[in-house]
């Protein structure tokens, strides 16, 4: 990998190691740790039987070396493609005489005159799920049943790219939500509880600042436990021999159990109280600063069961609650004194950390895997308080106290890294127009355990604002950029420099940078779709509408993103007639779109080896990859066939016929919620409200497309649906509140996708 210059890596504030912002050039970066074996042996204490591991020298390490360790582009490999467009095109607009199979068509699938306008128009026609009544579209969800209800009604399919991304979002989705449930939940409770009995050791052995900071610790671990400790009403009964996916099994009360220390009984219950409440801002009684509990409502898949909403949660306490460095954000009587707790917190932790392999394997294994699905955190983590520690103590801490003297010695230390990029909205929310958003990061900055990740799509709504068509723009899109501009969204001066900022920095990062872990290389997967196709392409493809169409896309694609990896993504917050045969069968068509299918399956590949590698794939996913692999290779290679203007065999048009049946097997253990295309993320909160992307019901697109005989014909596919609205401030949306939204008081699509649907 190409050493990049450390100012663009520091803008960027994408971690090259684990919980790790950017440091200047004068400081040595942190060395990434790898798992290594877990043992048994969880005790984290500081007493002489921690089990502790040789220490290492982080500083010999290079920056490239550290940046090889830490990206995940090792397992991206794109296939680089040679092909000639040459599609023959049709003149717009359209008249039904010219489509070969028209009469047949509207038959099955009845069109408005609304419809027909912009099919003849366009070339194609996007018919909004309840337009028309007919079983493409009445309550259709799923994407396998639109193609097989197709399939069935003798209907010629249009495979489409909505249909690719969201079957990778079912993968995607499903995989982390099975490792976190059959793995990280177990991980996290056992490094929680150690850390808890270290802390409680600690107290025991301490005095002063010192036992108050270990105090507040063991509350501050004890609430991450109770978060996820198994309530009996979550628990099934003994005596079901059935069981439900959605409850703990029988014995989980017993098994995942512990008692809260006495001494902080207090507070631990006064935080679970804020919690259960979801209070949108309120002083958090062990921290001393404003948090937003409604951060800890469960959302996305973890409402899927009990074990997957208690690990959000408790995550959720990992990856939000901060121990400063600086008192800014503190509301107390002495809030320097308060910030040296809470440094000294963080410290203690650190030299647990540091000192027991088996503490560093579990958090890594959780940590890495992550990473490889979300990315790394801006916020400082238990490696760089430790390498502070190293620094200012040297190997042997033993007896070591944090008097004054040191403590100025360790901040000063840390102060060295640099400050996170995505304001996560703990302490205050940034005034609109403040000038003082640099300081207001720098007066975050500070510990925690698991930081919530910095992503590219934060960061842009961090500089920018919503609405979302401002993350398309920096991939790309031309269309984003005409809207924003009709909006009047793009044409103050504060907003065309901060775009000029983004421009630069985005376009200096290379094909390995971009897909260095998946969601990162999810969004480049996007990028070949926000272009303006060229003379050579179908008809369609080369109108605005369509563009508008793959923005549509693109933005439904990136919801789904938002709402798999909501638990991790660091949200920012404001700163501011009768059938007459033909001559030849009409035939199926894929969406020639063969960048995006390389790019995909390119994506799939990395998911599928990254995670088999990390040992976090069954036997089941492992099948699922493999099948959607060779789905999107199928594609891919007719795709460029249709470009090239080339006739398809028999066996290609029989695998769009029976799409359907082609993508079933990596569906049959899905359960039908998790296949649904309904799904909604909060990507921001702003003190006016928390701002919603949601997609809805799936609708239909009719395309009109060119056949090698020179035939125009008519075929169809599912497309996802956008929407995007503001929400009360704290009432952040589950899916099931999204679908009663949905169907009793939806709120209005964008006005642009008038351009295509009807």
């Amino acid at each position: 990998m190409k050493i990049r210059a450390l100012i663009v890596i520091c803008l960027l504030t994408v971690s090259l190691i684990p919980g790790s912002g950017c440091i200047d050039s004068s400081s040595e970066p942190v060395n990434e740790t790898r798992p290594e074996e877990i043992t048994d042996n969880q005790n984290g204490s500081f007493n002489d039987t921690v089990e502790t591991a040789p220490v290492e020298n982080f500083s010999e390490k290079s920056n490239i070396e550290l940046e090889k360790q830490s990206s995940f582009s090792r397992y991206y490999s794109k296939e680089t493609l040679q092909f000639e467009v040459d599609v023959p095109a049709y003149s717009l607009p359209l008249k039904a005489s010219e489509i070969a199979n028209y009469d047949d068509f509207i038959q099955k699938i009845p069109l408005t005159n609304e419809s027909r306008d912009l099919l003849y128009r366009n070339g194609f026609v996007v018919i909004e799920n309840g337009t028309i009544e007919n079983q493409f579209t009445v309550e259709q969800t799923r994407v396998n049943e639109t193609y097989r209800a197709l399939k069935v009604a003798d209907v010629p399919i249009f495979i489409t790219s909505d249909s690719l991304l969201h079957l990778y979002h079912i993968q995607f989705d499903e995989t982390l939500k099975r490792v976190e449930s059959e793995e990280f939940y177990d991980e996290l409770w056992k490094l929680d509880k150690a850390l808890l009995e270290a802390s409680i050791d600690d107290y025991d052995s301490a005095s002063g600042r010192e036992q108050e900071a270990a105090r507040r610790n063991v509350a501050y671990f004890a609430v991450a436990l109770s978060l996820l400790q198994p309530k009996p009403s979550q628990v099934q009964a003994a005596e079901d021999s059935y069981g439900f996916d959605e409850a703990f099994p029988a014995g989980s009360a017993e098994q995942y159990h512990f008692e809260v220390p006495s001494f902080v009984k207090k507070e631990v219950e006064a935080e679970l109280a804020l919690i259960e409440a979801h209070e949108v801002f309120a002083t958090s009684p062990i921290f001393k600063y404003d948090e937003d509990y409604s951060q800890y409502v469960p959302r996305g898949h973890y409402t899927r069961s009990e074990k997957l909403q208690n690990y959000f949660k408790a995550m959720m306490w990992h990856g939000r609650i901060s121990m400063f460095l600086q008192s800014d954000m503190i509301i107390a009587e002495d809030p320097e004194k308060e910030a040296k707790i809470q440094t000294m917190q963080a410290l203690l932790i650190s030299d647990h950390f540091d000192r027991d392999k088996n503490l560093r394997a579990r958090w890594d294994r959780i940590y890495e895997v992550t990473a490889f699905y979300v990315g790394f955190s801006d916020d400082l983590g238990p490696y760089e308080y430790a390498k502070a520690l190293d620094t200012v103590f040297g190997n042997d801490r033993s007896g070591v106290s944090f008097d004054n003297e040191s403590l100025t010695a360790l901040k000063t230390e840390l102060e060295r890294y640099e400050s996170p990029k995505i304001y996560g909205g703990t302490g205050e929310i940034i005034p609109a127009g403040s000038e003082t958003e640099k300081e207001t990061l720098e007066a975050t900055k500070g510990f925690r355990f698991m930081g919530q990740r910095y992503t590219p799509d934060s960061y842009i709504l961090q500089k920018l604002y919503p609405p979302a068509l401002n993350i398309m723009d920096l991939l790309g899109s031309e269309r984003a950029k005409e809207h924003l501009k009709n909006q009047g969204i793009s044409e103050t001066e504060e907003y065309k420099k901060a775009h000029i900022s983004l421009k630069n920095e985005f376009e200096a990062f290379d094909e390995e940078y971009w897909n260095k872990n998946l969601y990162w290389a999810q969004l480049y997967a996007l990028k070949p779709l926000l272009v303006s196709y060229p003379a050579g392409y179908p008809t369609f493809m080369q109108t605005e509408a369509w563009e508008d169409k793959q923005l549509n896309t693109a933005l439904a694609s990136w919801t789904e993103l938002r709402h798999d990896t909501i638990l991790y993504a660091k949200q920012a917050y404001f700163t501011g007639a009768p059938y007459n045969p033909e001559e030849k069968p009409v035939q199926g068509y894929v969406e020639p779109v063969p960048e995006f299918y390389a790019r995909m399956l390119a994506l799939t590949k990395m998911a599928h080896t990254g995670m088999a590698e990390m040992e976090a794939l069954d036997e089941q996913s492992d099948r699922d990859f493999t099948t959607l692999e060779n789905t999107l290779e199928k594609v891919l290679e007719i795709s460029i066939k249709e470009l090239e203007n080339k006739e398809l065999t028999d066996a290609e048009y029989k695998f769009i016929r029976n799409f359907s049946q082609n993508i079933a097997p990596m569906l049959e253990n899905v359960d039908i919620k998790s296949q649904s295309s309904i799904l909604v993320a909060d990507v921001y909160t702003s003190p006016a409200g928390v701002l919603e992307e949601g997609t809805g019901k799936l609708d239909l697109m009719v395309v009109a497309y060119k056949q090698p005989d020179g035939r125009i014909v008519l075929g169809a596919g599912p497309v996802m649906s956008y929407y995007e609205f503001w929400q009360t401030s704290g009432k952040r949306l589950t899916d099931e509140e999204w679908r009663e939204m949905l169907k009793n008081n939806p709120p209005e699509r964008p006005e642009w996708v008038e351009s295509f649907k009807v």
